[in-house]
Formats: structure tokens, sequence, C-alpha cells
């Protein structure tokens, strides 16, 4: 399924590759399933595709211009898809609907570059993983592929994102052994909003 519902926003799942295998990660514990529906994809649906399911599902649910979103997350890292997110997003600006992507922040480690820039006009709010409070806890808690560096890479990518978007959040799961406090001072010192999230 590309896209779906959680509360009135339009969720959409664009890939299923991810730059983290993270021990809590629902798409295993639930096998691919979210409320009965399977989110993992045959294929990597194009732009037109994404474009058109979100469509369909926006018409079908009470979907508010001026409070609902379109969301960039699914069971997958959507900025590995640079160039389709933009797109996507460009449709929407179009129209007036405000567009967030969930991002675990490593997008400019798989890159090689800072997309923060192209980001900019496209996306009104992005919310940032940090589910650790350390390098080592983040290291071990979501097994990156870029090892110690990555939590840096987060931190880094952050502090890029809040110069082109307005609204920056860290975002923290409330998992055993994860300080959200010590999180919540790493967002303030970042000069970004956070947010605590219960786990599913």
């Amino acid at each position: 399924m590309i896209a779906y519902q959680y509360k009135n926003n339009v969720y959409l799942n664009i890939t299923n590759r991810c730059t983290m295998r993270c021990t809590y990660c629902i798409k295993y514990k639930w096998g691919w399933d979210y409320r009965g529906q399977s989110l993992r994809l045959k294929k990597e649906p194009s732009a037109g595709e994404i474009i058109r399911e979100a469509e369909a599902l926006r018409r079908k649910i009470d979907f508010s211009m001026e409070k609902s979103e379109i969301v960039f997350c699914g069971y997958g890292e959507p900025l590995i898809r640079l160039e389709t997110v933009k797109k996507v997003a460009a449709f929407y600006q179009n129209k007036g609907i405000s567009v967030r992507v969930n991002t675990n922040g490593h997008a400019n480690l798989y890159h090689g570059r800072n997309i923060c820039p192209e980001l900019k006009g496209l996306v009104d709010k992005v919310c940032i993983s940090l589910n650790a409070e350390t390098a080592a806890k983040y290291l071990a808690v979501n097994k990156p592929r870029y090892g110690l560096k990555a939590f840096n890479g987060v931190l880094s990518f952050t502090r890029k994102c809040k110069k082109y978007i307005k609204n920056v959040y860290i975002t923290t799961v409330q998992l055993e052994g994860t300080d959200t406090g010590k999180c919540r001072k790493i967002a303030k010192n970042l000069g970004v909003k956070f947010m605590a999230r219960p786990y599913l």
C-alpha cells in the first residue's frame, strides 16, 4: 500500500529501503502490516502513482485543507527517494496543502551532500527521529549503516534543516532505556522543537 490514513492525514509509504535496522522497528514486529494493511511494496511507485493513490484517499477521508497534512512516512526512509519527494511535495504545495516529512535524519549522509536547501518551499515540517541520547546508544538501538558517525550526522542534518524549514522537530519514541529528557535537551540546544511519542 502506498497511501494510508492516520487520523485525518494522508501518509505516503514510498519506499521500504532504510539506512537503519532498528531493534524496535514495527515493520518487522508487525510483519509489514499496519492496522490490517500491508505496507510492503512490490516496487517503488513513481511520483504519478503516489499522487493518484494519495488523491484517491484524500477524497475518501475527512481531509481538512487547513489542518490535515500529506506526510511522507512509511516502512522505509522517504528521503532516500529525494527527487520523488520533491515532485510530490511540489504538487501539494501548488494546492496549498501542508507537507510533512518524517525522517531518520540520514539524508545528507546517504546523498553525500546537504539536501536541506532542496526542501525549502516544498516541505512545511520535518520530524527527525532521535531515539537515543548518545552516539553509542544510538548505534546499539538503531543499527545505522553509517556506524558511530550516524548520531552526529543526525544532529548536523537538524542544524542545516532549520535554516530552510520553519517547523523542525526532534521526535523521540519513549523506549525503555532512552532518556527522553536528554533528547529534549539536545533538541533545545539545536534550537528546534521536541516531541516525545509513545511506542506503538
